[in-house]
């Protein structure tokens, strides 16, 4: 009993920056709970399971938003995939709103109970119904085009994996195999065909789509959007505390993706002094940020299939 009131003390005293510190990522990244218990149904599942690889790499926050990053950089430089953002979504005034309501739908299709998973589905392939057009080099767009749900797909799961190797830990072949093979369901389910099952399936796909990537203005306005996003949000305990961690998270971000999108940003070759210290930095700030989301959308799914007692 001694030894608790210490504890509980020092619990009590972190508990304001460790409040300021959520509040910092979830400006950033959104607040899924917000939006959906992910408490209950008690038992559920969802679509992988806490054994699964996806539970595992999605838990990280600074690594699933460094390589969410990477993902919107490399897919932006689809011409089809950009139009149809470009034309139908409002994200050159609110870029944090389509960043949130992204991190909704991951989470949701990650940690969520399966008929929640199926709703955030249904739901996003009723818009991309009515999303279609053409594009400024005059080619037809639609973002039910099952070509194009793969490129998306196949780019967001390439850059989660490569930022969970560079910040947390290197995938095993076996752990690399097996989240590709699960993330599959999600594409799937929003009516893509010829969908990666490993990981070698998933880079080679990658590589076949890069002859179909472009640069341009439109892809540049999107890395000047994420850039001023990093140092743009509210001030907390006196500072921005989110500031050098997001700069960062880009910096890290433009390093990860393919070195042909690299070259299509026009960015220099990635520094490697630089890069360690943009690396330690973050690195840090994982085991912290677990810290700060200790009751975040992983923690709380955890509890639920615990709840009746059919996983530990």
């Amino acid at each position: 009993m001694r030894k608790e009131r210490p504890l509980r003390l020092l619990d009590a005293l972190a508990l304001p920056l460790r409040q300021a510190l959520a509040g910092q990522v979830r400006s950033l990244a959104g607040d899924s709970r917000a939006a959906l218990d992910f408490t209950q149904p008690a038992g559920d599942p969802g679509w992988f399971g806490p054994e699964s690889v996806s539970w595992s790499v999605h838990a990280d926050i600074v690594a699933m938003m460094t390589g969410g990053v990477a993902a919107l950089l490399l897919q932006a430089l689809h011409p089809l995939a950009l139009a149809a953002v470009w034309d139908w979504s409002d994200f050159r005034a609110d870029l944090r709103g389509r960043l949130h309501r992204t991190a909704l739908f991951i989470a949701t299709t990650t940690y969520g109970p399966a008929e929640a998973a199926q709703r955030a589905v249904d739901r996003v392939r009723a818009v991309h119904a009515h999303v279609h057009g053409i594009a400024p080099d005059g080619r037809p767009y639609a973002a039910n085009d099952p070509h194009l749900l793969t490129f998306v797909h196949t780019a967001e799961i390439y850059c989660f994996a490569a930022a969970f190797d560079w910040l947390v830990r290197p995938l095993v072949p076996a752990e690399r195999d097996a989240y590709v093979a699960e993330m599959a369901r999600v594409p799937l389910a929003l009516g893509a065909v010829d969908v990666p099952r490993d990981w070698t399936a998933l880079v080679a796909a990658l590589a076949a789509y890069e002859a179909e990537l472009q640069g341009g203005e439109r892809a540049q306005i999107i890395l000047r959007l994420l850039r001023s996003m990093a140092s743009d949000g509210p001030r907390t305990l006196g500072g921005r505390l989110h500031e050098l961690p997001a700069a960062l998270m880009v910096q890290a971000a433009c390093s990860l993706i393919p070195e042909r999108a690299r070259r299509l940003y026009a960015l220099p070759a990635p520094n490697r002094l630089a890069l360690g210290g943009v690396r330690a930095v973050l690195r840090a700030a994982v085991p912290l940020m677990r810290w700060a989301l200790q009751d975040g959308v992983a923690a709380q799914a955890h509890r639920r299939v615990r709840a009746d007692g059919s996983a530990r």
